[in-house]
Order: C-alpha cells, then structure tokens, then sequence
C-alpha cells in the first residue's frame, strides 16, 4: 500500500484515479487546487504524485520542484492532454518517472504506479 497524491484541476479526473488506485491498495488524496496540495506534502509523507501539467496557478513541474522540498526523492507521474517532447524532457531532468497523455486508460494508470513505486521514493511503498 502506497500513499498516492494527486493533484488535477479537474476534481473529476482526480476522484476517477483516486477509486482506480484504491481498488488497488493504495491510500489516494485528490488535490484540485495547487496551495493546498503543497501544504499536505510539507506535513504528509507521500510515496508517489500524480501530477497534471496544466494547472491552474503553476504548472506541474513547478508543483513538483515545491514538493521536492519537503520530500527530495518523491516521484512524480506528470499527465498531460497536450504532449510536447521538451516539456517531457525538463519532467525526467526534475524527476519524474512517467509522462503520460490524457487520457491515460486503467490498464496503463495501474502500470505506471506499480513502475513507479518499485522505483522508490521518500519511503518505499510497503
């Protein structure tokens, strides 16, 4: 079991691979707004984040470098609906383990997490 964040502007597509994910196992919290998913790493440890590129008040990647803060090692799956290679690119440099397009089906959702996890993070996913 793995604790999960994700974060989406879109509340549904957050509750959608939180049900995904917990039939699974893992304990999800769905973030749509960026403040107050940052606050929750800073207090929370989380094994992996879901993270969409196009948010509201910063993208993704500016999330993931915030979160590093508190957590240096956390891994980061980045979702987009628009793929774009050099955005892909600064997501591995900063350390994100998969860059996936939206949408991203069950199948590959549970792949990419399981991949993830067994990469590590803060703490390693019992």
């Amino acid at each position: 079991m793995a604790r999960i964040l994700v974060l989406d502007d879109v509340l549904d597509a957050g509750v959608l691979i939180q049900r995904i994910l917990q039939k699974k196992g893992h304990v999800v919290h769905v973030f749509h707004d960026e403040d107050e998913a940052l606050r929750f790493t800073e207090k929370n440890l989380v094994d992996l984040a879901i993270l969409d590129m196009n948010l509201r008040k910063m993208d993704g990647l500016a999330v993931l470098c915030e979160m590093q803060k508190a957590l240096p090692r956390l891994p980061a799956i980045m979702l987009t609906g628009l793929p774009d290679a050099d955005m892909a690119k600064q997501a591995f440099a900063i350390g994100a383990v998969a860059y996936c397009a939206k949408p991203i089906d069950k199948g590959r959702l549970e792949e990419k997490v399981a991949e993830a996890l067994l990469g590590g993070g803060d703490l390693p996913a019992q």
